[in-house]
């Protein structure tokens, strides 16, 4: 019985019969001779049958050869259909931004303008935990955030590039006392509770932050809330609550909020582009 036979010697056994010249042939696959007669030899061991009559002069198909070639070019072709299909070079790179707006807005414009063929399609997520999720998964390949503040084995399987170390910021009610100010210092916000994503699965890595930030200060990490989505969510859930939000200083403005700098000292979050390890995309 024939068993498996790997699409190389296919592949060798094609050139030769197209070119009928075992040199040109080695040539066409850019290999040796030696390579390229050794494949065809195990290919015709493997089922059995002469292929080519070798003389001195020329290289001529046998019957068994004119037989498996149209096989050999349906395989072949086949083989790089399949290759061709799942080829990231020709597929969308799928870029979480997490929210508009931001940093990484501004990098995926950027690398839209550097390669205009290249189709990156952006996609919104909400924490880079989430996103590490959907990396792993395949239903994302790039995303943006905070990579030393995901577990140790979620970063195994992940590459970063640091992007930029990131201010942050705090969002406040229009009328919060400290709204008033132009930059907030850490020390204002003693007594406070701050939220920073606390309970939501999607965000952990920024909590992290925030509770080193705010440890032997004297701010609170508020508790759990409801998600907002949308400018007009965060406008509400900001309303009811009250609470001042952590940030960054590009965060989009929303409405009945400003955004205020933090300072003394002006803490920083370090945003990396993190994608799957191993992979392989020109858009990368």
């Amino acid at each position: 019985m024939v068993r498996d036979i790997e699409p190389r010697l296919l592949r060798a056994f094609a050139a030769v019969a197209a070119e009928l010249h075992f040199t040109r042939a080695a040539a066409r696959l850019y290999i040796t001779q030696q390579a390229l007669s050794r494949d065809v030899r195990r290919l015709e061991r493997e089922l059995g049958a002469e292929l080519f009559i070798r003389t001195t002069r020329q290289v001529t198909l046998t019957a068994e050869g004119e037989r498996l070639l149209p096989y050999a070019r349906r395989v072949l072709a086949a083989h790089e259909e399949l290759a061709a299909a799942f080829a990231d070079a020709h597929r969308p790179l799928l870029v979480d931004l997490n929210t508009e707006g931001m940093v990484s807005g501004r990098v995926l414009a950027r690398a839209r303008e550097i390669d205009p063929g290249c189709e990156l399609m952006a996609r919104f997520e909400s924490g880079l935990t989430g996103a590490a999720a959907d990396i792993a998964a395949g239903r994302l390949d790039v995303s943006f955030g905070r990579f030393a503040g995901l577990e140790p084995g979620v970063r195994a399987g992940l590459h970063h590039q640091l992007v930029r170390f990131e201010p942050l910021a705090v969002i406040l009610p229009e009328d919060h006392p400290l709204a008033a100010r132009d930059r907030v210092p850490l020390a204002a916000l003693a007594g406070e509770a701050v939220y920073a994503g606390a309970g939501n699965p999607r965000t952990p890595e920024w909590t992290d932050l925030a509770r080193r930030l705010f440890e032997g200060r004297g701010i609170a990490l508020a508790p759990p809330a409801p998600m907002a989505v949308g400018a007009e969510e965060f406008r509400r859930v900001m309303a009811k609550h009250r609470r001042p939000v952590l940030a960054v200083v590009d965060f989009p403005a929303m409405p009945g909020t400003v955004l205020r700098p933090l300072t003394d000292p002006v803490p920083l979050s370090a945003l990396s582009l993190v994608w799957r390890r191993g992979m392989r995309h020109p858009g990368l």
